[in-house]
């Protein structure tokens, strides 16, 4: 047999033998990091619980909610008479004074109403003037209704003293008495027309002095008037022009159907919407704080000018119906009004989402 290879024996590298080397047992060994653990799991809820305490303390005495809207007044200006418009003085965003004119309509339709007023109230004077004039009214009638009747029993008379002396016949006798009747029954009618004639010159108690066609046609001539003058629309108050996209040139303007709204910029306030669990304290007067959405680093002081009278459910337009077997209660709000106690660097915009805080540990 061959001889057996010779086994070689290669000692480790240091390193190596450094590595493998049994860890000794004794003061050179590190403890373990379990102090640093515990500590950690004690700073962290302690924390947490502190913070949840000094939350909790910064809300108390005071309320907050971001449910909360700016609302300015607003009007609606709008047309009293319908008609072709004819000239626009304002634009979207203009800013004009109360008696500023906004915009005219045609007035040449109300110019010719006007015009025929005008007209009836001469018909009515020269009516009366004719009335006036009317021999009914003056009297003649009635005079010689009087003489026919006069003449009339004076033949009568003779033809009677005749028919007593048997000079005449009968047929002249009742010819003369029928005379006599006729001439009573026109003086009566003389005097009916009249009294006619007066009672349509007659003034009433309503407008004494004044004859009534006449006072009719001058009540037409002024409403016609009164319709001229309002083809010309003036601001009702001052404020920003907006909406104002119907208002053109050469729109047919419908009656009272509005063109554009007046925002005005100086009735600012702020209604913020609180749920009916943090109204126990809430009283007018008490101070608070508004932020808006819009300019964040803004911050306005006013105070609780009024709280609402109902919630927003009542006053919808369908309030609901609870007597129902599967309601379900749900947590009420109620408007409250914060008024603005001092003038806004920025401009305020309606409608703009703000967030309200109301300290009700204060004296209002």
């Amino acid at each position: 047999m061959a001889e057996a290879d010779p086994i070689i024996t290669q000692a480790p590298p240091a390193d190596e033998a450094e590595a493998v080397t049994p860890p000794q047992d004794g003061a050179d060994a590190k403890p373990p990091r379990r102090w640093g653990r515990l500590v950690l799991m004690l700073v962290v809820p302690l924390a947490l619980i502190a913070g949840g305490v000094w939350y909790w303390l910064g809300l108390q005495g005071k309320v907050t909610t971001d449910n909360a809207y700016l609302q300015q007044d607003m009007v609606s200006v709008s047309g009293e008479v319908g008609g072709r418009i004819v000239e626009v003085l304002v634009t979207e965003g203009d800013q004009v004074e109360a008696g500023q004119l906004l915009f005219r309509i045609d007035p040449e339709p109300y110019r010719l109403v006007v015009n025929q007023a005008n007209a009836a109230i001469a018909g009515a004077q020269a009516s009366v003037i004719s009335m006036q004039n009317d021999t009914a009214l003056t009297g003649v009638d009635i005079a010689a209704a009087r003489e026919d009747i006069a003449f009339a029993e004076s033949r009568f008379q003779r033809q009677q003293e005749l028919m007593q002396r048997g000079f005449t016949t009968r047929a002249d006798y009742d010819a003369a008495e029928h005379a006599v009747a006729q001439a009573r029954e026109s003086l009566h009618q003389a005097e009916a027309r009249q009294q006619e004639a007066r009672a349509r010159l007659a003034n009433g108690a309503a407008m004494p002095g004044q004859n009534p066609q006449i006072a009719a046609a001058e009540a037409q001539r002024a409403s016609a008037e009164l319709n001229l003058r309002r083809t010309e629309v003036y601001a009702p108050s001052a404020g920003r022009v907006a909406q104002a996209d119907r208002l053109q040139l050469g729109q047919q303007l419908l009656p009272n159907l509005p063109v554009l709204t007046l925002v005005a910029e100086n009735s600012s306030y702020v209604e913020a919407n609180f749920k009916e669990t943090e109204l126990a304290e809430m009283q007018v007067g008490q101070r608070a704080e508004v932020r808006f959405d819009a300019y964040p680093d803004m911050v306005l002081r006013g105070h609780v000018a009024s709280i609402g009278a109902g919630t927003g459910s009542e006053f919808s337009v369908l309030p609901a119906q609870n007597a129902t077997g599967n309601w379900v209660k749900v947590t009420q709000r109620v408007p409250v009004r914060i008024a603005l106690d001092e003038e806004s660097p920025r401009d305020l915009i309606a409608g703009l989402s703000a967030h309200v805080t109301v300290f009700t540990d204060e004296d209002d």
